[in-house]
């Protein structure tokens, strides 16, 4: 199984997730919306503009009002680079979220510092891991990896950017070299990365 990634190498799992309803698949996001994140750190919260990517936009506003993204890690912080998280549940997600995809767009709003998007390990495999950009990183806007050119930016964090930047960030790429176990022994996983920060969940707060 491909693993999402930014760059040649770049770039959870979570308890007591809701039944999944493919239906919910069908829900359209509005034009602006915000959502909050509480984590072991604090909160922050995102701003997503529809426009900028709206694949990906309404895929996120699916997951985070099912709560897709409650109780995961930020199992990836590159300092001076990206945080990364998502979720991977061999018994959740790959039999229910992970059978979709989000389908690719072209690139709009630049990875500057703050900005969100989708990881993806090839072509329409963006799904349910995200980063959000730690500095400007707009080389990641046109860079061509398995046949896609860049990584569609389409929110940013709006409030509590500190937070983000205090995420656990000690063991860089390290958790990179098992993460696939993540998906079959969360807490094994977390005896070798025990200071990973997480999320405790996540929510939407505002839409117009």
């Amino acid at each position: 199984m491909k693993k999402p990634i930014v760059l040649a190498s770049l770039f959870l799992m979570g308890c007591g997730q809701a039944t999944f309803h493919a239906d919910w698949l069908q829900e359209k996001a509005p034009e602006v919306y915000q959502t909050r994140f509480e984590t072991s750190k604090g909160d922050f919260e995102l701003e997503i503009t529809r426009d900028l990517s709206p694949n990906a936009a309404d895929h996120f506003y699916q997951q985070v009002k099912h709560h897709f993204y409650d109780n995961t890690l930020f199992y990836r912080v590159v300092p001076n680079f990206v945080v990364q998280f998502g979720h991977m549940d061999s018994t959740k997600t790959i039999n229910t979220w992970d059978r979709f995809k989000v389908k690719d767009e072209i690139v709009k709003a630049s990875n500057v510092k703050g900005a969100l998007s989708y990881a993806r390990a090839g072509v329409d495999s963006r799904g349910n891991h995200l980063f959000i950009n730690l500095k400007d990183n707009k080389r990641l806007d046109t860079i061509y990896y398995n046949k896609v050119r860049g990584f569609p930016a389409f929110g940013k964090v709006m409030k509590g950017m500190e937070v983000v930047e205090k995420l656990y960030s000690g063991y860089s790429n390290e958790t990179m070299k098992i993460y696939d176990s993540l998906a079959v022994n969360r807490k094994e996983f977390l005896k070798k990365f025990p200071k990973l920060d997480a999320i405790k969940k996540a929510y939407i707060i505002k839409q117009k």
